[in-house]
């Protein structure tokens, strides 16, 4: 078992003295105040009086494996750790600073960790705040939900992804705790196949918005991951908003909690889970946790400890033989079209590729697509496009650290279009008469693909910066 030192017993080195002798650790403190030593040994700790920073110390010290320098006398502390490693002592040193400076300075003189009681206690504050937030808002949204009468409208973001999908999912089970019914709405596709499974194989109840009652008729409407779709314009009032990306312009529900410090809303809906006591199913857990982890690119895409946290707490709940067949789908037979025409008319400028797929049916078969693509040997950041019905829609994925792709989305298409996204995928939406000014017809088919592949490469090689040249497929 290790032996341990304190240099210097005031407030911080007696608690550590107390709580190493609580754990039947052989611990000698050392400290030059008398009075101090004496009511030490009172308390039947092993004291001894000596100053720390006379030079002889690290004899004293020589037997012990861990030092802790605890003193709040920062010059007298230096003085400890010079003594103890030019004697050649090897023990592990831990030390007190009072500032960056002194912090800098103690590692220099060989200490192994150095520990700023301000930096300490102010993270301890940070974390009392965030714990004592996340009670306050839970408490918000327990007597919003016991005062709610009739059911419940939780509305995902447009064409769902499983982020909003779990989040929704989340919501309904904590509405259930409070006796409030809950249904999950949803605008747009279900097309990706891996949401479809993803939704199939975790018996989630998804109700298409157009075949629901009128929001009107709800007892209260809740919005969960939407900013995806741009800002809210549902008709009618947002009584819960629950989001990780800020809302453009300010909105008035009666609860709202938007968290941009963590990568996704499945991360804030785990955290009230845990504030709830509530057990999540086997379903809940595993939408979450595939929640958290597609929205982060498997931890791979800015990861923030609060999205490990909760992944860590889902973890024993989840279903893994589910989360293995949801990862691994059969691709369609679609998306394999779109991805050979995308592969077939690729044009690649330096390390960023432009693919027109033409006419498609399964808008999400771009995104597939565009992070296929984004494997091709030297290609940072692509771009897929095609044509459904009247609209233009386009998916982008990077993963060149010094490009935002979701703000080179914005300002390719500002004014002409939706986009939206971050820094490593993003999504535009355009009406096709406003890009080119005809009306779609099955004469022109050929003619509007042409000028829309033109016009869309151009102004997405310019908004990257890449000046477009010859075309080229990268071969």
């Amino acid at each position: 078992m290790s032996t341990y030192a304190i240099l210097g017993c005031g407030s911080v080195g007696h608690a550590v003295a107390e709580e190493l002798a609580e754990e039947g650790k052989d611990v000698l403190i050392l400290d030059k105040d008398e009075s101090r030593v004496e009511a030490l040994r009172d308390q039947d700790l092993n004291a001894q009086t000596t100053d720390i920073s006379d030079p002889e110390v690290a004899d004293v010290v020589g037997d012990r494996d861990v030092v802790l320098i605890l003193a709040s006398d920062v010059e007298a502390n230096k003085a400890a750790v010079s003594a103890i490693r030019e004697r050649g002592g090897d023990q592990f040193i831990v030390v007190r600073a009072s500032d960056p400076v002194s912090e800098d300075e103690l590692d220099t003189l060989g200490a192994d960790v150095v520990i700023n009681p301000s930096e300490v206690i102010a993270d301890s504050a940070l974390r009392s705040l965030e714990s004592g937030e996340l009670e306050y808002k839970a408490r918000q949204l327990a007597e919003l939900l016991e005062a709610s009468e009739g059911t419940l409208a939780i509305l995902t973001h447009d064409n769902p992804d499983p982020d909003s999908i779990a989040s929704a999912a989340a919501l309904q089970a904590i509405a259930a705790e409070y006796d409030v019914e809950a249904d999950i709405l949803y605008d747009g596709d279900m097309g990706h196949q891996e949401n479809r499974a993803f939704v199939n194989l975790l018996g989630i109840d998804l109700t298409p918005l157009s075949e629901a009652p009128d929001l009107s008729a709800y007892g209260a409407v809740a919005l969960v991951d939407h900013m995806k779709s741009g800002e809210p314009d549902i008709g009618t009032e947002v009584d819960i908003f629950i989001d990780h990306f800020e809302p453009d312009e300010g909105i008035d529900p009666a609860f709202i909690d938007v968290r941009p410090n963590v990568s996704s809303t499945s991360t804030i809906l785990t955290k009230y889970i845990q504030e709830f006591n509530i057990s999540p199913s086997e379903a809940v857990a595993t939408a979450l946790l595939y929640g958290i982890r597609a929205e982060t690119l498997d931890f791979k895409r800015e990861t923030t400890p609060a999205d490990l946290t909760a992944a860590a707490y889902l973890y024993p709940f989840a279903d893994h033989d589910t989360l293995e067949q949801v990862e691994s789908p059969s691709m369609s037979p679609e998306t394999l079209d779109v991805l050979a025409e995308a592969i077939q008319n690729r044009d690649v400028q330096g390390s960023h590729l432009v693919s027109n797929a033409g006419f498609i049916r399964d808008r999400d078969a771009l995104g597939q697509a565009a992070q296929h693509l984004l494997n091709l040997e030297g290609v940072t950041t692509t771009a897929v496009f095609g044509i459904v019905d009247n609209n233009i829609y386009l998916s982008a994925r990077s993963k060149d650290i010094r490009m935002n792709i979701g703000n080179v989305l914005q300002d390719a298409f500002e004014g002409i279009g939706d986009a939206g996204g971050h820094s490593t995928q993003g999504d535009v939406e355009i009406p096709l008469g406003i890009f080119t000014g005809i009306e779609t017809s099955d004469d022109n088919r050929d003619t509007l693909l042409q000028l829309t592949e033109e016009a869309v490469r151009r102004k997405l090689f310019q908004a990257m910066g890449v000046e477009s040249t010859e075309s080229g497929n990268g071969n």
